[in-house]
């Protein structure tokens, strides 16, 4: 059902319209999404549910991903609220069989206010275009933007934060630091996921300054920062990026993915007379996310590095494992991990566990109303996976026909 046009268009429209504003309407139509959208795509409603999902995936030679639904707060009482929801999230680990659980995932968003974020991002751009320019909160980082990344976002320049914002940085500061450290006491890393570039740069300042404090002190990165490939800036400043965290002596971990906002990306820019940040043709984009790739095994090999491969692409997924081998990368590593969403790509991921390979399902939780951010870019990223390639296509039949056979006792 999720990967046919017209439905995908028709609940993407009516999930972001003022009828689910209605509440009578609403209930209906999330009464709809929890048996359609929400069971191909979430988890569970909580961390009882999606502990069985991680007992069978377990069972099944699979790692769990934990990632509650959480995103945009707005205010410090939310990002507080998140925090806790998140810190019991990490706490819940110990509930689970040694090593079933691969990563903990945290949005920025859901533990910082969104307008702080934005002021972050364009204080951060700003700097990027005038160095002189003083940010008296930033503390240590590593570098954020590249020549090539998207600045538009800041016209004009921004004002200085008030005393009020930068003690709501603190906050968020202290937040993200108590994750990390639970995470490191608890040998559980955290991977923080990326969001839409007028944020990002907030969210890497955030999670750049994490590492710097986490990641020399357990045997793997604690910290992972994510990159997604269908931005053109994605290869420059994942270069820039590790070539200053050698520098430093720190090892550095990322998440590789491709990308879940390119409708609200190009939508943006074109509204502000820009050129889209997203690679002009999606075979760009794979071939970004394999350049990407390539380079954090070849990091890998070096002993400097860490990677989670997050991709649906079979051909990237073989490329990958390719070089590993020819590399001498132990399969088993736990430097070198591949990822799946739930509730796609089901062979893919069974495919690369019986290989050898760490292979992990990305696990989203939470109640119907709270995922619905999450299920719009689900929604559309599978709409753009079945149109990328037959064997995509192929391979999501055959998993399709084996789901039906299953509730249909064949």
């Amino acid at each position: 059902m999720a990967s046919m046009d017209p439905v995908v268009e028709m609940g993407i429209w009516v999930m972001r319209s003022k009828l689910m504003e209605i509440p009578g309407f609403r209930q209906a139509i999330l009464g709809t999404v929890k048996h359609s959208f929400y069971e191909q795509f979430v988890a569970g409603k909580n961390l009882l549910e999606t502990s069985k999902m991680v007992g069978k995936l377990w069972e099944a030679g699979l790692k769990g991903m934990l990632n509650y639904g959480l995103e945009h707060a707005f205010d410090n009482h939310s990002c507080d609220n998140n925090y806790q929801t998140l810190f019991n999230t990490i706490e819940s680990t110990n509930i689970f069989a040694p090593s079933s659980i691969s990563f903990v995932i945290v949005k920025i968003s859901a533990i910082c206010p969104m307008p702080l974020l934005e002021r972050l991002s364009d204080l951060l751009r700003w700097e990027k275009q005038d160095p002189s320019f003083h940010l008296p909160w930033k503390q240590n980082s590593l570098p954020i933007l590249s020549d090539s990344s998207p600045l538009y976002h800041t016209l004009t320049k921004p004002e200085s934060l008030t005393r009020q914002e930068e003690k709501d940085l603190e906050l968020a500061h202290e937040r993200l630091t108590k994750l990390c450290q639970r995470c490191l006491e608890l040998n559980v890393p955290l991977a923080v996921d990326a969001e839409d570039t007028k944020i990002q740069p907030g969210i890497d300042y955030l999670t750049y300054n994490s590492a710097i404090k986490f990641n020399k002190l357990g045997k793997n990165p604690i910290v992972y920062g994510t990159i997604q490939a269908y931005l053109k800036d994605a290869n420059e400043r994942l270069l820039m990026t590790t070539n200053a965290a050698e520098k430093m002596g720190l090892p550095l971990g990322f998440k590789l993915v491709r990308g879940a906002y390119m409708s609200s990306e190009t939508k943006l820019a074109n509204s502000l007379g820009f050129n889209s940040p997203i690679h002009n043709t999606i075979q760009d984009t794979h071939n970004c996310y394999n350049d990407c790739a390539s380079f954090m095994i070849d990091k890998i090999a070096d002993g400097s590095g860490a990677v989670v491969l997050a991709t649906h692409n079979v051909d990237s997924g073989k490329l990958a494992a390719t070089k590993a081998r020819e590399l001498g990368i132990e399969e088993k590593s736990e430097r070198l991990q591949f990822a799946q969403l739930y509730g796609m790509s089901e062979a893919f991921s069974y495919g690369l566990a019986n290989a050898g390979f760490q292979v992990s399902k990305y696990l989203t939780f939470g109640p119907v109303d709270e995922v619905i951010p999450y299920l719009l870019r689900r929604a559309e990223e599978n709409r753009g996976l079945l149109s990328s390639s037959t064997l995509d296509k192929q391979l999501m039949w055959m998993e399709l026909k084996r789901r039906l056979k299953e509730r249909c006792g064949v």
